[in-house]
């Protein structure tokens, strides 16, 4: 595995790669790996001979009061994870790489941003688009795979990709979980262990919505009953419980087409999203 940082070194090493005329897929992530994000690099491999790694925490999907300074960062064992993965290239970019002095572009995707993390995080979504932008042009692949955990950024980067018309494949992998159901989250590291068990409060407040929607209660009754359980295990701001239509994230108050019931709420300081497919009978 190569471990590049700067710009021409990693455009050489994907020209060589690309030399055999093989598929190269690009696994993007902010670091501090778990399963979740080998579980990606795994369903890379399967769509794409080569495959490139990007490390990179980007200070622009970050609001003035969230998380950046205290962002896990693991840089060695990162390194180590992914040699073992048979990972091609590992993509570390500086700040200063990815954003020179007199960086001035935003790429910004309207609607189905807006709502959601894009409401609760003002900003987030245009600091990921610019960033997958950038890494788009820099690696070059012909696919790209991301989790269904951040729902919403999938759709934001499917978008924005059919917009831009793109040569890539979007891939989105199922939400990968721990045996109780948490959904894996670099930002698990950030709760003590009595908080890791109040958060399992989410995933089951999503399946009770779930059940009690598929078969045909009120659905904004579900939805009520999900944020008082949230309450009741020790969330406290809970940002939205919604049902959105699958494909756009227009809310739904009715279960007749493919939907996403998304979640985020704090337990403790830490913010917790998650999402489950709920489809009409």
């Amino acid at each position: 595995m190569q471990t590049l940082r700067d710009l021409p070194a990693l455009r050489a090493a994907v020209d060589a790669l690309r030399s055999d005329g093989r598929p190269i897929a690009l696994v993007p992530t902010m670091g501090a790996l778990h399963d979740g994000h080998m579980a990606l690099v795994e369903e890379a491999r399967r769509h794409g001979r080569h495959v490139v790694v990007s490390i990179f925490v980007n200070p622009r999907q970050f609001g003035p009061n969230e998380d950046l300074d205290a962002y896990p960062r693991r840089e060695a064992k990162d390194a180590q994870m992914l040699q073992a993965a048979g990972v091609d290239i590992l993509w570390m970019p500086s700040v200063d790489v990815m954003y020179p002095a007199g960086f001035a572009t935003n790429i910004s995707v309207s609607g189905i941003s807006e709502g959601l993390d894009g409401a609760a995080r003002p900003g987030h979504f245009d600091g990921v688009a610019t960033v997958v932008t950038k890494l788009f042009n820099q690696v070059r692949p012909d696919v790209a795979i991301f989790g269904e955990k951040d729902y919403q950024q999938l759709a934001v980067i499917r978008r924005f990709v059919a917009d831009l018309d793109l040569p890539i494949e979007i891939i989105g992998l199922p939400t990968q979980r721990a045996e109780d159901g948490l959904a894996l989250s670099s930002r698990n590291a950030y709760l003590t262990d009595e908080d890791r068990k109040k958060a399992l409060a989410l995933p089951r407040a999503l399946g009770e919505a779930k059940r009690q929607i598929e078969r045909g209660d009120p659905v904004d009754g579900a939805l009520a009953q999900a944020i008082a359980m949230l309450s009741a295990h020790g969330f406290g701001a809970i940002d939205y419980v919604t049902l959105c239509d699958a494909a756009t994230l227009e809310p739904m108050h009715t279960l007749d087409r493919p939907a996403r019931l998304l979640g985020a709420a704090k337990i403790g300081t830490t913010r917790l999203i998650d999402n489950i497919a709920v489809d009409p009978v």
